[in-house]
């Protein structure tokens, strides 16, 4: 048993949500900036994706498509039809994550930390996951797909409405000698593209896109972003009472449902917040999800097709030779989420997704699994849509059958009652009370 570890909506919308209904406080320039370029669409191949596209704070910063959260879940990149094959995961909190790494509790040795649901971000190339990850999507074919850093760096530094402000918090990142206009927009719209720089330049651009994955880290880290204003965190204050339910809700999320053992409620944050996660991973035994669009990318991407199985930790430790000894028992596991903005949307019929793969459309039906996954009877199509397998009162067998989590989930022995009143209390956790 694994133990606590202490530790489609228009831009201008998402920009003015991200203030909630509490009042954060001033940016700094440098938190300012990240949140520039944290909003830019043009800082994709075709200037129609931004970070925000996939990570919107009106849904606690995570994806904000409703029709893509009801079906696959996984998010459309700035060349149409090309997808990922995880849903997103919040930006909200994610850079309170520690740097990613093995810690050792008794005989078990755990990996805790790093960003993206398999760790790989893992804040040991600038001190922070959030930032590492901020690096991954400009440059991903299926996401940004901007062929070069240099793209990135240009479109920055030539922004009309931040690339000034951007040059003044980081002096000297825009130094370049760039090729003309016209030739960066065809270099930047080139999927094989390299831009031609002295090595000079080049090492400039480097250095500058680092900082532009810290500015974004900056942001994130804002209180804008990491506000701690749930209705949970005015409980904690004395500002606010939990209702019957939610009480309820709470006690069990402590107790009986075991909640608490990975969402942990332990003073961890700035200033003392719960961060209701440890930061480590696990396999809760999710099914496939039939509706994911990876199963049917082109074999460039996936030449698996319908027999890819997500490796998640296991497939990041099988790219790392010290870790090597620990791939087959970590194969399946994903990042145990932060449980804050976990309902955070902007009306009630507003469709969220759960879980790494998306499979999960409500957070009652994510509930009933937790607590009924090994006492249902296993489908018999492991292509199983969640709405067809609580229509059947059945689930699909575990889409990585190995290391599964037998002793947290899976019999909880929750009436519909107590399953309802966690529910409620996650419905305390949004930012914006």
């Amino acid at each position: 048993m694994k133990r606590n570890i202490p530790l489609i909506l228009p831009v201008a919308l998402l920009c003015a949500s991200s203030l909630g209904a509490v009042a954060a406080e001033a940016l700094t320039p440098l938190e300012d900036v990240g949140k520039s370029i944290f909003f830019d669409k043009r800082l994709s191949i075709n200037n129609n994706l931004s970070c925000a596209g996939c990570h919107a704070p009106i849904v606690g910063w995570t994806g904000p498509k409703p029709g893509f959260n009801l079906a696959g879940a996984v998010y459309e990149g700035s060349i149409k039809g090309r997808f990922g094959g995880r849903k997103p995961p919040a930006a909200g909190y994610a850079t309170l994550s520690p740097i990613f790494g093995p810690v050792v509790e008794g005989v078990e040795t755990l990996f805790v930390g790093g960003n993206f649901w398999d760790g790989r971000a893992t804040g040991e190339k600038l001190g922070n996951p959030a930032a590492d990850q901020a690096q991954g999507p400009f440059l991903n074919p299926v996401e940004q797909a901007l062929p070069d850093l240099a793209c990135v760096v240009y479109r920055v530094c030539t922004s009309n409405l931040y690339g000034d402000l951007f040059q003044a918090v980081w002096p000297g990142s825009c130094d370049i000698q760039w090729p003309s206009a016209q030739e960066m927009k065809v270099l930047c719209t080139d999927e094989g593209a390299v831009v031609p720089l002295s090595d000079a330049d080049r090492i400039t651009a480097e250095l500058a896109y680092d900082n532009i994955a810290l500015s974004i880290e900056a942001y994130e880290d804002s209180t804008e972003v990491n506000q701690f204003s749930s209705k949970y965190d005015a409980y904690l204050a004395g500002e606010a009472e939990l209702t019957g339910q939610e009480m309820h809700g709470l006690a069990l999320f402590k107790g009986k449902a075991l909640c608490a053992n990975c969402h942990t409620l332990d003073p961890a944050g700035p200033n003392g917040e719960p961060l209701l996660t440890d930061f480590t991973f696990d396999n809760l035994g999710v099914p496939k999800n039939p509706e994911n669009p990876w199963y049917t990318m082109p074999p460039e991407f996936n030449p698996d097709g319908f027999a890819w199985v997500d490796p998640g930790l296991g497939g990041f430790l099988a790219t790392r030779p010290e870790y090597e000894d620990f791939v087959d028992e970590s194969l399946g596991k994903h990042k145990v989420p932060s449980l804050r903005n976990v309902d955070k949307r902007p009306g009630g019929g507003f469709a969220k997704a759960y879980t790494h793969n998306g499979y999960f459309k409500s957070l009652e039906s994510l509930v009933h699994f937790y607590n009924t996954r090994d006492v249902t009877p296993v489908c018999p199509d492991e292509f199983t849509t969640e709405a067809d397998a609580l229509a059947q009162g059945c689930w699909p067998a575990p889409e990585v059958s190995a290391n599964v989590n037998v002793d947290e989930l899976g019999n909880l022995g929750l009436s519909i009652a107590e399953e309802n009143a966690i529910v409620a209390f996650l419905k305390t956790l949004s930012d914006g009370f």
